[in-house]
């Protein structure tokens, strides 16, 4: 448990190929993903500037914890094309949910935070904390109020009583 953020609800990693990610998982047990090829951003920042970032993005859960896949798929600036062009691939970011995004993040910046990257997707808010020293110990934080926290909620039931049939659900 974090004394900051609160307990780690998710763990993305950043992928060349989601779509044998997910395969790779789902022999492992993991599933059903649900997989967005093309997210609609609301917005997207990459170190304070404007970036028209292009991903896809799966999630599935393993217990509690959320398993997040991210493919980016064009060379707009961002976190995950500075990961992979590092040379890394897998365990990228790790993330925090909450129901009052604006407190976290400011709480974040004035703790001496930087925002490395933020944007919103269908209305909620996420900012990815610029933290990485290792690879993969980049901190995410997301507010999970609304239609994202009933999905995130409805991933993890369906993830409880999964019994290995349909896999991968296409959205979008």
């Amino acid at each position: 448990m974090s004394r900051i953020f609160g307990r780690i609800a998710q763990i993305g990693y950043v992928v060349r190929d989601i779509e044998a990610s997910m395969e790779h998982w789902v022999a492992h047990g993991v599933g059903p993903w649900f997989y967005l090829e093309r997210c609609e951003l609301d917005h997207f920042r990459y170190r304070g500037a404007d970036s028209a970032l292009e991903m896809s993005a799966a999630v599935a859960n393993s217990g509690d914890i959320q398993i997040e896949l991210i493919q980016q798929r064009n060379d707009a600036p961002s976190l995950y094309k500075d990961f992979l062009d590092a040379g890394h691939e897998g365990a990228q970011h790790v993330a925090y949910w909450t129901n009052d995004y604006q407190e976290l993040y400011d709480r974040a910046l004035a703790l001496g935070y930087t925002v490395g990257q933020e944007g919103s997707i269908g209305g909620g808010r996420f900012a990815y904390l610029d933290t990485e020293k290792d690879p993969g110990t980049v901190i995410e934080i997301s507010d999970i109020g609304g239609t994202k926290g009933e999905l995130f909620k409805a991933v993890r039931d369906m993830a409880a009583d999964w019994d290995g049939s349909t896999p991968i659900h296409r959205l979008g």
